[in-house]
Formats: structure tokens, sequence, C-alpha cells
């Protein structure tokens, strides 16, 4: 029961067609969180692949490593657009 209303709750809102001219304090702190987040994934990835003897794991684990990293910079290119600095005025 519980689903269906959160599940209703989330058609009404809607999908939010383009974002916000304003980042507020609660979403700047969620995407520091993000982004430390992948970083720390990204680097103890790379740091058990380090230490991994079989190299089929190895490859695995490495591939993990990628993928956050691969996060890490989308979520950086986001911030980092054109589009998200003519807002904020740093052009």
């Amino acid at each position: 029961m519980q689903q269906q209303n959160m599940n209703f709750q989330g058609q009404q809102q809607g999908i939010m067609q383009q974002p916000p001219s304003v980042v507020s304090l609660k979403d700047s702190l969620y995407l520091t969180d993000m982004l430390s987040w992948n970083l720390l994934a990204m680097k103890k990835a790379h740091f058990f692949a380090q230490q991994c003897q079989d190299p089929e794991l190895k490859a695995e684990i490495e591939k993990c490593c990628h993928m956050h990293e691969k996060h890490y910079q989308t979520i950086l290119s986001h911030l980092n657009s054109p589009q998200n600095q003519a807002y904020t005025g740093m052009q």
C-alpha cells in the first residue's frame, strides 16, 4: 500500500523538463556527496585491483573503477557545462 502511495505521488509531480535556474543548498550538498561517493569507490576499486592476484577478478574490479570514474566525470561535466555556468555568471 505504501509503495502504491509513493508511485502515485511520483506521478503527480511529473518529470522536470529542464533544470531549475538555481541549485539549492540541499541539492549542492547532495551533488558534493555523489562526487565524494564516486571518487571514494573509484579509489577503493583501484586499490583492490592492485592487490588482486587473479587476472580475471582484477579486470572486473578495474571495470568497476572505470565505471565510478565515468560517473564522477559525468557529474562534473554537467556541473561545468556552459549552460550551468551561465546561471552562476561564471562565463
